[in-house]
């Protein structure tokens, strides 16, 4: 059985694929204000927001459990909308031997469609394939859409 592993997921929206985008590139500290029940806080340890090479932590709640992740921006493509992030330090490592977290955002009609992704590598086959922490990424995706299109109007 192997270790390693990939999870996708798409979530559709009714914001752009740019604003969506620039939320987790450049703001991504505004997010505990649009979803705390999800995230607790978004600091920034080195760098600049929206800089590749900068170290992130986040606070979060997942599976009912107060989590952190530390995370190094590992790309930014802002023609693509697509930003990666690798987890460092913090909970999943605790699991996992490496995270990685992906998401491209495409224009759809008049919305967007968010596509994340997970690549991982668990520290052995006891560990959980991380269902849960997609449904965790999406659900904080809609609030943010949820946010971004009722305070465009």
């Amino acid at each position: 059985m192997s270790l390693t592993g990939k999870l996708e997921a798409d979530v559709e929206m009714k914001c752009s694929a740019e604003k969506f985008h620039e939320v987790f590139c450049s703001r991504p500290h505004h997010i505990s204000n649009v979803t705390p029940d999800n995230i607790q806080g978004v600091e920034l340890h080195e760098g600049e927001w929206g800089a590749v090479g900068s170290v992130i932590c986040w606070s979060y709640v997942h599976d009912g459990e107060a989590k952190i992740a530390k995370e190094i921006v590992e790309a930014i493509d802002a023609e693509n909308n697509s930003i990666t992030f690798r987890v460092i330090e913090g909970d999943l490592m605790k699991e996992y031997k490496s995270f990685l977290i992906k998401m491209d955002v495409t224009p759809k009609g008049e919305g967007s469609v968010a596509h994340w992704t997970l690549e991982y590598e668990k520290l052995n086959e006891d560990v959980a394939h991380p269902e849960t922490l997609m449904e965790l990424g999406a659900q904080v995706s809609k609030e943010i859409d949820s946010h971004l299109t009722s305070t465009q109007a």
